[in-house]
């Protein structure tokens, strides 16, 4: 039925118990997970025309600890997945937006199935936040299963 899957992580409490589910199901269906964290490009603030802003970050700092990030967030699912002895890699990208980054995580892995968590937004925090999760179900060809 599916031979490997794609799962997207932000790290939030919601992808923590989204997690168990993609083990759960990987482990029953005897295949492994591709875990994947998005990381935004580097960008420099923008100034107000009067005042200008020193970088917080320069690029290179910026990347190192949006990687350093990335790779804690999905150590936590590489746990999730050993105890379950369920085969397991890492997957980092930047992406400008984070559900093309997760369509293209799933092809270049040859992942069959995305499972990821939704927030769940409603009303203007939807309108407002967007939901990468809706953007996947979307324009994604391969299957999604939302965890809620």
């Amino acid at each position: 039925m599916f031979s490997k899957i794609l799962f997207p992580t932000d790290g939030s409490e919601i992808s923590h118990r989204a997690a168990d589910t993609a083990v759960e199901l990987a482990a029953r269906l005897g295949i492994g997970i591709v875990g994947f964290h998005s990381i935004p490009p580097y960008s420099l603030p923008i100034g107000d025309g009067v005042f200008g802003y020193e970088p917080v970050y320069s690029e290179e700092e910026f990347r190192k600890a949006c990687e350093d990030a990335a790779n804690e967030v999905l150590a936590e699912v590489a746990k999730v997945a050993k105890k379950a002895a369920v085969p397991f890699t890492s997957s980092v990208r930047t992406c400008p937006s984070t559900w093309e980054g997760i369509i293209a995580a799933a092809k270049d892995n040859k992942c069959d199935l995305i499972v990821m968590a939704s927030h769940g937004r409603k009303g203007m925090a939807g309108v407002l936040l967007g939901s990468e999760t809706t953007k996947v179900l979307t324009h994604s060809k391969v299957p999604v299963l939302v965890c809620r």
